[in-house]
């Protein structure tokens, strides 16, 4: 599955403002409506439930959260780089800069768990990491996600 069938150009916010992870999380399920039409309450909502279940961030400054709110019927990525890292209670215990928040439909199943390995994998690709903190630049950031999407696709 390449990136692209999650992310568009639109979902990519190179230099997010947010104070701690509640915040970054309604920053997120707000944009996140706005691109899907789907309720803001209802995303931030589901957010928070699977956060109360254990963190969404894996580490090396990496969060993931992830939910399957109601009425959304495919796939959807969104990408936040931070201004400033955050405490995100992520399982290293280092603070998180760089947010990828995906949101599936119920009936997702598979392609849910396939999609969240897919976003892991490509932000730990060598080199990945370091390009998306030097950019700031929407589209930029677009492109390197979505061309390193295409190289581990293509591998």
């Amino acid at each position: 599955m390449p990136l692209t069938d999650l992310l568009t150009p639109d979902a990519v916010l190179p230099a997010l403002k947010v104070n701690g992870k509640k915040q970054a999380l309604q920053e997120l399920a707000a944009h996140a409506a706005r691109l899907t039409g789907l309720d803001e309450r209802d995303i931030f909502e589901t957010l928070l439930q699977r956060e109360r279940l254990g963190s969404t961030g894996i580490g090396e400054g990496i969060a993931i959260p992830h939910g399957k709110p109601a009425r959304i019927d495919r796939l959807f990525g969104l990408m936040a780089r931070l201004e400033r890292p955050i405490d995100f209670e992520a399982l290293d215990g280092q603070p998180v800069d760089i947010i990828f928040l995906l949101l599936a439909p119920e009936t997702a199943g598979a392609d849910h768990l396939k999609a969240l390995a897919r976003v892991a994998r490509i932000l730990r690709e060598p080199g990945v990491l370091e390009k998306v903190r030097a950019t700031r630049d929407a589209s930029a950031l677009y492109a390197v996600l979505t061309q390193s999407s295409a190289s581990t696709a293509a591998a």
